[in-house]
């Protein structure tokens, strides 16, 4: 409406202008966001993913962005999460050890599981053999990655003391659970650089889906 008011047009205008800019915008820039080879990465792995975790090829998470509550029924349910309690568009996002966005997927409706958008992103093409993948517990996708020969890296599950009361872990799952941790941090900076974008930082039209994909 500020647009609109500041030029004297409507606001079916300045949609129109902002929706053409974006898609141009995208264009010249989505060969900005490249997949490291693997030399590369190696080249300049920084040393506290050197020590422990040297084949890292990249951290993964998904992120989500509030949009408005569907009218639709079934668009309410494709994209009502569960985890935000709020209607969202759901993304992957993948770094490289040093910190730079190696991967960001198409936009999903916030219904959708890490796993799905992880095997239909077309992140798992990027994959090769001898890769290891750092994520949250989240990502159930360890035989997605065995099938291309490559390891997945996440925190530790508790388990069953063995006298069957409550849940543990060791003292070197312990370690293990912060030094990923630690490291997933990037993945997290990363997405929060992101959001710094009014777009992604707001409640959304959730008819503005194929902007947010250009967006991020």
């Amino acid at each position: 409406f500020l647009l609109s008011d500041l030029f004297g047009v409507s606001t079916s205008t300045v949609s129109s202008i902002f929706t053409t800019w974006m898609f141009y915008l995208f264009a010249i820039f989505k060969d900005t966001i490249v997949w490291p080879s693997r030399e590369c990465i190696k080249k300049h792995m920084p040393p506290s993913f050197k020590k422990s975790f040297p084949r890292t090829r990249c951290i993964i998470d998904c992120t989500e962005i509030f949009i408005q509550r569907p009218r639709d029924p079934s668009n309410q349910a494709k994209t009502y999460s569960s985890y935000k309690s709020h209607n969202t568009y759901k993304f992957l996002i993948a770094i490289t050890p040093t910190g730079a966005i190696s991967f960001v997927s198409d936009v999903w409706g916030g219904n959708t599981s890490d796993r799905y958008i992880t095997q239909n992103s077309g992140f798992l093409d990027m994959i090769s053999p001898g890769d290891e993948i750092m994520a949250d517990r989240g990502f159930t996708i360890r035989d997605l990655l065995t099938e291309r020969h490559a390891h997945l890296n996440i925190p530790p599950f508790t388990r069953k003391c063995h006298w069957g009361k409550g849940k543990r872990l060791n003292a070197s799952e312990i370690r293990k659970t912060r030094h990923i941790a630690n490291l997933r941090i990037h993945v997290e900076r990363a997405i929060q650089r992101m959001k710094k974008f009014k777009l992604l930082s707001q409640v959304i039209p959730w008819r503005m889906k194929s902007v947010v994909s250009c967006a991020t």
